[in-house]
């Protein structure tokens, strides 16, 4: 089944159309990664696609146009983990994890009560549940992501929209959230994500869609364009097989 869908999508800032006719056909069950250099389109997409940024085109959710949906059918059905919070208040991390249920329970202390289970799984997920009762302005930039992350999670949306998700993240952390990303999206989730790692994408990712400019560069399985002609065109380097430091987490035990 197609979870998110989109057709001829643009999207324009002031006098500058910073993404043009850009298509995604997104499974559940699958991680697209949006790959490409700086200003190429990538965040745009996402806030398009999120319903953030106005835009023209179709979007389709679940095979229904965006625009259709309730601000609370939105929030149940997609998540979205910014690249930068504007949260500066010193809320509990707790706190902001379970901001993830108020599209499912935002009035009775009851029904928050029964969301606990959720909070306590995202908070597990994500490395954070020593964390919970940590403030947020005490918390450094790679935390703070994995914060935005797990109250994501707790949201339980089918679909997830994630911008640089893996920036300030240290190696193992980093790991850890690329394997997260496939086991959601093995659970039957559908994982849109931009990533500048392109190791990260041939790691994570079953689809590669290459922005250049705006536009759409390369589509297609992440084989097939994480690979020598797509590189140099987009990008202007040679891509260097297996020349760079690799690293996995340990087995365990």
């Amino acid at each position: 089944m197609t979870a998110l869908e989109a057709r001829g999508l643009s999207v324009r800032r002031g006098a500058r159309e910073v993404l043009c006719d850009f298509e995604l056909r997104a499974p559940a069950g699958s991680v697209i990664g949006l790959a490409g250099p700086n200003g190429a389109g990538k965040s745009s997409a996402l806030k398009a696609l999120a319903g953030l940024w106005p835009s023209r085109g179709t979007i389709l959710v679940q095979g229904r146009a965006l625009g259709e949906l309730s601000l609370r059918e939105r929030a149940r059905t997609l998540a979205y983990v910014p690249q930068q919070s504007l949260l500066q208040r010193g809320l509990r991390v707790r706190e902001i994890v379970r901001q993830g249920r108020y599209a499912h329970d935002p009035i009775w202390p009851s029904l928050r009560e029964r969301a606990a289970p959720a909070v306590d799984q995202a908070l597990e997920r994500t490395d954070l549940a020593s964390f919970a009762q940590r403030r947020w302005n005490e918390l450094s930039g790679g935390e703070q992501r994995r914060v935005l992350l797990a109250r994501a999670l707790a949201s339980e949306a089918p679909i997830v929209l994630l911008d640089e998700p893996t920036a300030s993240l240290d190696l193992a952390h980093a790991l850890h959230f690329l394997g997260l990303l496939r086991e959601l999206a093995g659970a039957g989730r559908c994982i849109l994500v931009v990533l500048h790692d392109l190791e990260q994408v041939r790691r994570c990712a079953d689809h590669c869609v290459l922005l250049d400019q705006g536009r759409i560069a390369a589509s297609g399985p992440t084989a097939e364009v994480i690979r020598a002609e797509p590189i140099r065109r987009v990008y202007g380097v040679e891509l260097i097989e297996r020349a760079a430091l690799g690293f996995r987490l340990p087995e365990a035990p």
